[in-house]
């Protein structure tokens, strides 16, 4: 690190530190949000994601748009719905997968918003 990224002396101001230390998620909280990011840090599953931010669907039609196998699909969507990321619902023999909640496609937007921001 260069000198202009760092202070050049050292002068701890223990409000600022305590008042950060205090509104600080616990280690668990952590921990469950790194899980997330790290799921969401693969393009296979933001595919997925992107797909169900548009319509609920099947395992069938996201392999058949992804051009994945359902074994594969299935996989993904597993670790997905694990971390609470998409919900599923039985209807007769068919199963169907959509975001679980909104708070997952703001994350989807934001994120989409940062990447196209100049």
């Amino acid at each position: 690190m260069s000198n202009e990224e760092s202070c050049e002396v050292i002068c701890v101001n223990s409000e600022v530190v305590e008042k950060v230390k205090q509104n600080m998620p616990d280690t668990d909280e952590l921990q469950k949000l790194s899980a997330v990011f790290k799921a969401l840090g693969d393009p296979t599953r933001i595919k997925i994601l992107h797909c169900l931010k548009q319509e609920e669907m099947c395992v069938c039609n996201i392999s058949a748009i992804l051009e994945m196998t359902q074994s594969a699909v299935s996989h993904q969507l597993r670790v997905l719905r694990n971390l609470r990321i998409v919900k599923y619902r039985k209807e007769g023999k068919m199963v169907y997968y959509s975001l679980d909640d909104d708070h997952i496609f703001s994350i989807l937007d934001e994120g989409l918003n940062h990447i196209k921001h100049d």
